[in-house]
């Protein structure tokens, strides 16, 4: 069965072009003309994949990308002309999986979608044991929650995949640059300094249910549990 994509573009003749170049790459295309229901479109439709533009008239792709994000994990790749560091950083703060700027490049825009879809595809193929507990707390990957005394820290997708890469490397340091390939893989355009703000915000939600200095870091070395 092919890859279902949910396209969201507010320009109707790049719309059209684009779900043309999807299908012709054997995707099946869900383009809409409004962007209101997108994130239930997401769920409902049993996407494989949300397109979404930022600017789409009185809607914000980044407002839409973080609804999206409250009932599902399914990847989200920004299309967008806008090309500032910024708006990439804010994107993947979201919890967008790429952030791809026009004007496109069909073979490029396919390449950067199939890779979304293979990492994403493996990740859910490897991720059958969904809970990790150590030093007494408990994570839970399927609900990207994080359980430690009875409290609970709710966790985004990234701040979860952190988590998950350390869990399974407890006791051990692991690498910033794996962490960074383990979220984002070829995404060289990230600033080294997006892991550091992930991690600040993670440390964060854990001190909130008291665990304290959970996450230890040796410079030169890297993260552990």
């Amino acid at each position: 069965m092919p890859y279902k994509i949910l396209l969201a573009e507010d320009d109707p003749r790049l719309r059209d072009e684009l779900k043309i170049l999807l299908e012709n790459a054997l995707y099946q295309v869900i383009a809409p003309d409004a962007f209101d229901l997108i994130p239930q479109a997401a769920v409902t439709e049993k996407a494989d994949l949300v397109l979404l533009d930022i600017n789409l008239g009185d809607h914000s792709g980044f407002d839409i990308c973080t609804r999206i994000r409250t009932q599902t994990d399914i990847p989200v790749i920004f299309l967008t002309c806008r090309s500032d560091s910024m708006d990439e950083l804010t994107g993947m703060l979201k919890g967008a999986d790429d952030y791809i700027t026009k004007p496109l490049r069909p073979p490029l825009l396919l390449a950067r979608i199939a890779a979304v879809l293979k990492r994403t595809a493996k990740a859910s193929e490897s991720r059958t044991l969904t809970q990790f507990s150590h030093k007494n707390a408990t994570l839970d990957t399927a609900a990207c929650r994080l359980y430690f005394n009875g409290q609970t820290a709710e966790l985004t997708k990234t701040e979860m995949k952190i988590l998950h890469l350390l869990f399974t490397h407890a006791g051990a340091f692991v690498p910033r640059e794996d962490l960074i390939e383990y979220l984002w893989e070829n995404h060289i355009f990230l600033d080294d300094n997006t892991l550091s703000v992930h991690v600040t915000r993670l440390r964060d939600k854990l001190r909130s249910v008291q665990l304290n200095d959970f996450i230890e870091t040796k410079r030169g070395v890297g993260y552990r549990i």
